[in-house]
């Protein structure tokens, strides 16, 4: 085990893993800064790169700091220290989201699975297989949503149709809507330093028989332009709610997300995410269960299921999500 002292190499290695994390558009919306004199780690939300007509109150942007916050845990425990988490520390500073305090010895060891899967970890908007998941992971999946307070949901074949059908409503309007359609299009660019948003390789074909409503990031749907393939007939659905709908609660959906994304990279499970009814607040309702059985609240509807790889978005490099750069730490 290392000791209590945080070298730069190391620093660079744990903010590296929680900038591997998730984020809408992949917008990247975070900021860290290293108290030296606590050795605590602060997530900061960076309001410039959030996204003001697709997600106007900040939900999808907690939902992203919360797995980048997950992944800094792991990264801390991987390294030998217990990762003390406090969520929305100070009220006075609206902008600091969560800190992670490396206490002293791990509890208990994050599992190396884990680590390991923060890595390569990816979304895949590529056809999955018809092949079912073993009920085993699904309980695996179902058990990591639990650890960090929500629920994982698996409806029924009539229920996944329907919320299919509400994920395509979602994405007609977001089309239609001219605000968030260029705000979409302006998340597509070719890997550079510069634009970090989505490449157009990694966006993945559209489904032929539009059963799968797969975002189209360029807002044009056009044949000549966009590639279209079968997608699963059967695709495995899963819902991802929280009891409360708070900020605090936003940032455990994301720890949440980010963990079951991880037991199922580890189990060779690829993953996608359909965010776009949740960006639309009445069909983001009719994501729960209906009105007799209602209970929670909808975070995040995710695809899963066995197939290719498929290429990933490009990430920032740890110096340039550092606030003021990399300080220098003695020792």
């Amino acid at each position: 085990m290392r000791s209590a002292t945080l070298d730069v190499p190391t620093l660079e290695t744990l903010v590296s893993a929680a900038v591997a994390a998730p984020s809408i558009h992949n917008t990247q919306p975070w900021r860290f800064r290293l108290d030296p004199d606590t050795v605590t780690l602060e997530i900061r939300a960076a309001a410039d790169r959030g996204l003001r007509h697709t997600d106007p109150t900040g939900r999808a942007l907690h939902l992203s700091v919360g797995c980048a916050l997950l992944n800094l845990r792991v990264a801390v425990a991987h390294f030998g220290w217990e990762p003390v988490t406090r969520l929305l520390p100070r009220p006075d500073q609206p902008d600091l989201l969560a800190t992670v305090r490396l206490g002293g010895p791990a509890r208990t060891s994050s599992p190396a699975c884990l680590y390991d899967a923060l890595w390569r970890r990816h979304s895949s908007r590529f056809p999955f297989s018809e092949r079912p998941l073993p009920a085993p992971v699904l309980t695996e999946l179902a058990e990591a949503a639990h650890a960090e307070g929500a629920l994982l949901g698996r409806p029924s074949p009539g229920e996944t149709d329907r919320l299919l059908r509400i994920t395509r409503e979602a994405e007609r309007r977001n089309t239609a809507d001219p605000d968030r359609a260029a705000e979409s299009r302006r998340r597509v660019h070719e890997p550079n330093h510069e634009a970090l948003g989505m490449p157009p390789a990694t966006l993945g074909p559209q489904d032929f028989r539009e059963q799968i409503p797969m975002r189209d990031f360029g807002a044009h749907r056009h044949p000549a332009v966009l590639a279209a393939r079968p997608f699963e007939k059967r695709p495995t659905i899963a819902v991802l709610s929280t009891a409360h709908d708070r900020r605090t609660d936003w940032l455990r959906a994301g720890q949440a997300l980010e963990r079951v994304l991880l037991v199922a990279t580890a189990n060779g499970i690829r993953s996608s995410l359909l965010h776009q009814a949740l960006e639309w607040p009445d069909l983001r309702e009719q994501l729960v269960p209906q009105p007799s059985d209602r209970r929670g609240h909808a975070q995040m509807v995710i695809r899963l299921g066995y197939g290719p790889e498929g290429p990933a978005s490009p990430r920032r490099a740890a110096r340039q999500v550092l606030v003021d750069g990399t300080p220098s730490i003695p020792g």
